[in-house]
């Protein structure tokens, strides 16, 4: 068998206009790669930006000026090893792996929509086997962010109050549990259709954004987790403790906003200047994580129960657009998850 299912782009657009499903080949994997039949890839809203070409910076930043310099899309992906490439030490064929496509920017496609990806396999982790293909394809992309912007600042001792702002979505779900893990109180936000899933996740309080502002309900607040990037500074300024800290995570809600040319870039280079200047936000680092470490972190976490991904529904790869409109539309209950 040379030839695959696979979700095509030959241009950035809408996923409707552009997606298609194709037979293409098969990837050969270079020494240092491992071949995956996929079993399961997550939608996320950076497998919207790759699609979109939007914010049109990050076409500079390796994903194609014109068109995506890799025509299948998807990033986060669970499956078995059908071969590994000559060099490859650590694994074998038949072992269930997960993780990221690619070691570069979440915003370049990666080709998990397909029913086989070549993976560098220094990115990858073994599969715990309490999980499902399903679950462990949602973690990649949002755990690996939860854990470079939260590691450093949920400290070891029990008892820290946290505010997860866009609490149910993939980076905020997963920052519940890790929240959770290391004994907080955590105050989850997010739509009034939200509320029982978050409570579901561990959330010791839960807080609907469309009646409640959050920041004249709480006080004493250690530490606030601005997934969705909607609350300013000076409003979160009255709840937290004088040495509280204001994490943000960074959303553009798929265009919404605007800032179609540099996103939100900007606005991180802003807070990162504030930063020097203001003790409620955390000095400016540009630290980051190798994609091995952390998916042998994630790996323990999912292996061990601390972190335990709920999925909302499957789509097959003929219906990724539809998954796409459904990511867009929010108030999801868990994650989606495409199955070839």
């Amino acid at each position: 068998m040379t030839k695959m299912r696979a979700i095509v782009q030959d241009r950035y657009g809408t996923p409707e206009e552009v997606l298609q499903l194709r037979e293409v080949e098969i990837p050969t994997p270079a020494p240092d790669e491992v071949l995956v039949r996929v079993r399961a890839a997550s939608v996320n809203p950076d497998v919207w930006h790759a699609i979109s070409g939007y914010p049109r910076l990050m076409r500079l930043m390796g994903a194609g000026l014109v068109r995506p310099k890799q025509p299948i899309p998807g990033l986060d992906m669970a499956g078995e090893l059908a071969a590994v490439g000559r060099d490859v030490v650590d694994f074998r064929p038949g072992d269930a792996v997960f993780g990221e496509t690619h070691d570069r920017i979440q915003w370049v496609s990666g080709g998990a929509y397909a029913e086989y990806v070549s993976v560098p396999a220094h990115v990858l982790s073994l599969k715990p086997e309490n999980m499902t293909f399903e679950q462990a394809a949602t973690v990649p992309t949002s755990g690996t962010i939860a854990l470079i912007n939260l590691r450093k600042f949920i400290g070891p001792e029990p008892g820290q109050r946290i505010v997860i702002n866009g609490a149910a979505g993939g980076v905020g779900s997963i920052a519940i549990q890790m929240a959770k893990a290391k004994g907080a109180f955590v105050v989850a936000v997010d739509h009034t259709t939200q509320l029982d899933y978050m409570q579901s996740l561990g959330a010791d309080k839960v807080v609907d954004y469309t009646r409640e502002d959050i920041t004249r309900l709480e006080q004493d607040v250690d530490l606030i987790v601005d997934v969705a990037s909607t609350l300013a500074l000076s409003a979160c300024k009255r709840i937290l403790k004088p040495d509280g800290l204001m994490v943000v995570i960074g959303h553009d809600h798929y265009g919404a906003k605007g800032r179609r040319t540099l996103g939100g870039i900007p606005s991180f280079l802003f807070l990162m200047i504030r930063a020097r200047f203001d003790r409620h936000l955390p000095w400016p680092s540009f630290e980051t994580m190798e994609k091995r470490d952390a998916m042998d972190i994630l790996s323990r976490m999912l292996g061990t129960g601390e972190l335990t991904p709920k999925v909302a529904r499957t789509f097959p790869l003929s219906e990724v657009p539809a998954a796409i409109r459904c990511l867009q539309k929010g108030q999801l209950c868990g994650r989606l998850v495409i199955v070839p």
